[in-house]
Formats: C-alpha cells, sequence, structure tokens
C-alpha cells in the first residue's frame, strides 16, 4: 500500500476529486493548510498599505492506494490539478506499513 499526498490549490479541489473518482479511488481525506514553496508568498494592496502574505492557502489531500495504482493517481491527480502556472503544488509518495479499519478490525489493502 502506497499513500500520496498532493498540495494544491484550492479552486482544483473539484476537478481532481471527479478525476480520481473516475479511476477508481473511492475514499480521501481533505484539509486546508497554509504554506509556500518557490513562490514566497505575494504581496497585497489594503487600504493603500502594502503588506505580505507569506502562506498562501492550499488543499493537502490523502489518498491511499494499493502500488499498483500508484501511477495512475498520479497522473490522475497532476492532470486535474495542474494549470502550468507557478503554484500548482507537489504529490509526495510514501510507503504505508499497515492499515487497520477500527469498526471491523480488518488490516491491510481490505481496510482501505
Amino acid at each position: 500500500m502506497k499513500k500520496i499526498e498532493a498540495i494544491i490549490k484550492p479552486f482544483k479541489l473539484d476537478d481532481v476529486k471527479e478525476a480520481l473518482h473516475g479511476i477508481g479511488v473511492q475514499g480521501l481525506t481533505i484539509s486546508e493548510v497554509k504554506g509556500f514553496g518557490r513562490q514566497k508568498g505575494h504581496t497585497e494592496l489594503y487600504r493603500g498599505a502594502e503588506y505580505v502574505v507569506d502562506f498562501l492557502p492550499k488543499v493537502k489531500l490523502e489518498v491511499v492506494v494499493s502500488a499498483d495504482q500508484v501511477e495512475n493517481v498520479i497522473g490522475a491527480i497532476a492532470e486535474a490539478a495542474g494549470t502550468g502556472r507557478i503554484g500548482d503544488g507537489k504529490i509526495f509518495v510514501t510507503a504505508l506499513e499497515e492499515a487497520v479499519r477500527i469498526r471491523t478490525g480488518e488490516r491491510g489493502a481490505s481496510a482501505v
């Protein structure tokens, strides 16, 4: 099993959700997060005063899939979340040792 985490622009969430549903991903977890990468934030003007917005709003989604689904999931997220502009986000893939469904006690892939 693999855990895929993606940091994307908030307005792309629906597109990514539909793309993942389209390839058979059944569940995902979403968190509203803030951060910055190469963008290093940006400046905004408020009542005539300029200020720096260091942390930009993003959405973090987490998906657990079998190892054979990883490339399909990465492709679906990248295609749906991409705008071709700076700040599109990142995708991280990590190995997942174990998963347990609390209600039934199922373990491994069947728990996902």
